[in-house]
């Protein structure tokens, strides 16, 4: 009888000590959440006022047309902005759909802007910081990362004209600010020019017909940046 009222006893201060271990463990997530959030820029992970969305707009692309800033990034970013990277949304999602998804601390996700498919531009974060888009940090420390909706799902992931146009407005103004002279796609990550999958094997993104059009995009860019 006493051989089993000491095992009983055993398996129960087994159990108390794995839910205690278990408790301690969440509080710690808990405790470095709460940590995490604090040291989060004043503006980021909230919506804004009109007039904070002008202020944010006014230290990145005037072509900005929606802000929410996502808590996914690094702040500040680690070097000088010295490339663009495009991606595609695999989807026509909004800019107000795509930011809620980035607002996601789980999703680890973000990027520094998208363009809809009317050529809407949004930021998500801020250029002074890194966004967590193209499964690089080296890549993302250097590049201004860009979502572009689709408007074909699947296939060649087909891009719209209005989209298209914005893209190549957003580049040119990006390298204008950031003393970028000349865009060069070399086809793999030695370029300034560069895309998501030179950095994640088993991705398609930004889609073939994006891909198809990287050494356009280039050429258009670099001409509009010698006039």
């Amino acid at each position: 009888m006493d051989m089993v009222r000491a095992d009983k006893n055993t398996k129960f201060l087994s159990i108390w000590f794995l839910l205690a271990g278990f408790a301690v463990l969440a509080a710690l997530v808990l405790i470095l959440c709460l940590v995490s959030d604090q040291r989060l820029p004043e503006l980021v992970g909230r919506e804004l006022t009109e007039e904070e969305k002008e202020t944010v707009a006014e230290r990145n692309s005037p072509l900005t047309d929606y802000v929410y800033l996502s808590p996914n990034a690094d702040f500040p970013r680690g070097s000088e902005i010295k490339k663009i990277t495009v991606h595609h949304m695999a989807g026509a999602l909004g800019l107000e759909e795509l930011g809620k998804a980035f607002g996601e601390r789980d999703r680890r996700a973000s990027a520094n802007y998208a363009i809809d498919g009317a050529g809407r531009v949004a930021l998500y974060v801020e250029e002074a910081n890194r966004a967590w888009t193209s499964s690089s940090r080296e890549n993302d420390d250097q590049a201004v990362t860009i979502e572009v909706a689709n408007d074909e799902i699947g296939g060649d992931w087909h891009v719209g004209s209005a989209a298209y146009g914005t893209l190549i407005d957003l580049c040119v103004d990006i390298c204008e600010r950031n003393g970028i002279e000349e865009l060069v796609y070399t086809g793999d990550a030695e370029g300034n020019l560069t895309i998501h999958k030179m950095f994640k094997g088993e991705t398609e993104c930004p889609g073939p017909y994006l891909e198809s059009k990287m050494e356009e995009i280039a050429a258009e860019v670099n001409e509009r940046l010698r006039k």
